[in-house]
């Protein structure tokens, strides 16, 4: 089959298109899929680069595993004898390592049928995205009805996702994103929005139960004021790791305000609950564009840029 692969840490130049092994069914509660489409995330531009941590998890001087991709959606091609919750023929959508590929063989835990609304597109962007939104405002900040949420970061992939789900939740929703993204992301139910190019939220006085930076790029000191007295400041992302050890440590000591860090925990249930918003309207994924597979080069040097507006994703079919 063919897959992009990295045989070499670096630039978005040591992607390539290979031929490799078919995957197979070895455990019994694992599914095939021909995947149809996939998405390009953050991590993906993580580990093609080598970044240091991911290099513990994946070999220090070169990939152990070669073929990228936490995001799938496909039709079921094959089941394990256990496999219960799926059947030849579903169109099916979650999570897998190694999804830029022709096939993958998840296990049936993290992956749900589609929604009976959304594309194949559509379904890969929803997956990891909208799982870490979901879990860092339900699971993490325990969102409720009438919080004041702040979303930094909105207009990116998580961000857009985190804005829905916390106006589903009841929450008052600030959204902060530029100048150019003001628009849409106003329409995904934002209550306010903040053009950050024009003013620093952090520096306005008003106060947030919440603050999810879905980006990155504040830390919890320059949160602080913003939080009101039990307030919870969650990152995303291990982009900027020097300040995360600090801001855990930190935020124990000085007072009831809270900073967390979340990455997603795959899970069919939250899956089901995705399909479930998405099919009823409450959910959309936007994507910004999309690319075939032998343009994943292009796909992660668009990525890498920051400035992709909602998701990018692979047409592997």
């Amino acid at each position: 089959m063919k897959a992009a692969t990295y045989k070499s840490y670096g630039s978005p130049e040591v992607m390539e298109i290979s031929e490799v092994d078919k995957p197979f069914i070895k455990d019994e509660d694992r599914v095939l899929i021909r995947v149809v489409s996939a998405s390009v995330n953050q991590y993906d531009n993580l580990f093609r680069k080598g970044y240091f941590p991911t290099r513990i998890e994946n070999g220090l001087t070169k990939p152990k595993t070669q073929i990228l991709g936490i995001d799938v959606a496909g039709t079921v091609e094959a089941i394990g004898e256990n496999v219960t919750k799926f059947k030849v023929g579903d169109s099916v959508f979650g999570s897998c390592v190694g999804s830029h590929a022709e096939y993958v063989c998840p296990r049936q835990d993290v992956i749900a049928l589609m929604p009976n609304n959304s594309t194949f597109e559509e379904a890969a962007a929803i997956p990891c995205a909208a799982q870490t939104a979901l879990q860092a405002l339900r699971d993490v900040a325990q969102i409720k009805a009438g919080d004041k949420v702040l979303i930094y970061g909105a207009s990116g992939g998580v961000g857009h996702f985190a804005v829905q789900l916390a106006r589903y939740y009841g929450a008052k929703v600030t959204a902060v994103c530029s100048t150019s993204n003001i628009g849409w992301v106003r329409d995904l139910g934002a209550h306010y929005v903040i053009d950050y190019t024009q003013e620093d939220f952090a520096h306005n006085g008003k106060k947030y139960n919440v603050i999810l930076d879905a980006v990155g790029k504040r830390t919890f000191f320059s949160c602080l004021r913003s939080l009101t007295e039990k307030g919870v400041y969650i990152t995303e992302h291990p982009l900027y790791p020097k300040y995360h050890p600090i801001q855990l440590m930190m935020s124990s000591i000085i007072g009831s305000k809270k900073a967390k860090i979340h990455l997603a925990k795959p899970n069919g249930s939250d899956l089901d609950l995705l399909r479930a918003l998405m099919e009823e309207g409450t959910l959309r994924p936007v994507i910004e564009k999309c690319f075939t597979l032998n343009e994943i080069a292009e796909a992660h040097r668009h990525v890498e840029s920051g400035r992709t507006k909602g998701k990018v994703v692979l047409k592997i079919e």
